[in-house]
């Protein structure tokens, strides 16, 4: 298969869609700030903005005229996984969550021995300017809160341990 007929599937709220690579390729798509898109198609503008994303787990909450969209990513591997009955969430055991990036805690979402479930909003980062809303990838139970609001971490620093 060329890589332009690579197909990916895409879940949003509850309904699927699949695209091939050509075809995201070819979308009309602006960039307007790290956070902030525009797509034309037909005569017709729509804007985007990224309110939460979970890169690793291939998620992203995007509003879209005051809508909010969860929507989920899948390539090939993540398709064949998927059939084959392995999933990334349900085999993933995490016991912490680290700071992606230096910033500082803005807030503090969750108490501890709270229950958690996979994309809970933990705290929210800010760094470079944005605030980012960090959540867990699996469901979990909050064992210890290791830093406070307004501390600055570093990448990598642990910032929630989990049960």
């Amino acid at each position: 298969m060329t890589d332009e007929n690579i197909l990916y599937k895409t879940k949003v709220n509850e309904f699927e869609f699949s695209f091939t690579a050509k075809q995201i390729a070819g979308a009309d798509l602006v960039k307007k700030s790290p956070t902030e898109f525009n797509y034309i198609k037909d005569n017709c503008s729509v804007n985007a903005v990224i309110v939460e994303e979970d890169i690793a787990g291939k998620k992203i909450k995007v509003e879209i005229e005051g809508e909010v969209f969860e929507v989920e990513i899948k390539n090939e591997l993540d398709l064949m996984l998927d059939e084959m009955g392995f999933s990334k969430a349900s085999s993933k055991q995490i016991k912490e969550v680290k700071a992606p990036m230096p910033g500082m805690v803005l807030e503090i979402a969750v108490t501890e021995g709270q229950e958690v479930k996979e994309g809970d909003k933990l705290l929210i980062l800010g760094a470079m300017k944005m605030e980012n809303s960090i959540t867990i990838s699996a469901d979990a139970v909050i064992k210890r809160i290791q830093v406070k609001a307004g501390q600055a971490v570093e990448k990598g620093q642990v910032l929630v341990e989990l049960e």
